[in-house]
């Protein structure tokens, strides 16, 4: 490797670093104060950085905002990776959407607003390819809507622990509501032979 091949490899790594720190540090802000607390300089001055080197990674507020939604969506997407248990995964979701309500406002606004459900759900054509496929040569193929179905099964795990933690049951523990969430999920799943 030359020595300028190695400078741009430290410089490029440095980047990614700084970017990932950025990233980050936004989800903080717009978890702890909302999506109207997220700035550039408000970000800047969490990370300790000028507002330039903030600039430099994000042209435009915008641009930032779409980066925290895009690792919103990727941590929600990670829990349906196929190495995961189901148990695991159901863990991994409403720990994130209890944990982070601001972020899935954000989410939730977005899918009220048109648009595409891949760009805020990239494995939606697998969730409903998987419940066509599990319902296929059952009593329930010609009956069940897959489309309708899968929307369901989002909005029960996005929006459904954040309602009973919020207006059912707000003196409940996150670790509670978890549980609560688990035990019921995987009793309706099972009753459909999807657990």
């Amino acid at each position: 490797m030359t020595s300028s091949a190695g400078k741009q490899q430290r410089r490029n790594k440095a980047f990614e670093e700084t970017h990932a720190e950025l990233i980050e540090a936004a989800v903080r802000l717009v978890a702890d104060k909302g999506v109207e607390a997220l700035s550039m300089a408000a970000l800047a001055r969490e990370v300790g950085i000028n507002r330039t080197t903030v600039y430099y990674h994000f042209d435009s507020r915008e641009m930032l905002i779409e980066e925290v939604k895009a690792w919103s969506a990727g941590m929600l997407a990670d829990a349906f990776k196929p190495d995961k248990p189901p148990q695991a995964r159901m863990d991994h979701i409403y720990r994130f959407v209890l944990e982070n309500p601001e972020l899935l406002k954000m989410w939730i606004n977005d899918c009220l607003a048109a648009g595409d459900i891949r760009t805020l759900y990239p494995n939606w054509d697998e969730l409903v390819s998987g419940i066509r496929s599990h319902f296929q040569g059952t009593e329930f193929e010609e009956s069940v809507d897959a489309e309708v179905f899968c929307v369901n099964l989002l909005l029960n795990a996005f929006i459904g622990p954040l309602v009973f933690l919020q207006s059912v049951c707000p003196e409940a523990d996150i670790a509670t509501v978890v549980d609560r969430f688990k035990t019921e999920s995987a009793r309706m799943l099972q009753s459909l032979s999807l657990l």
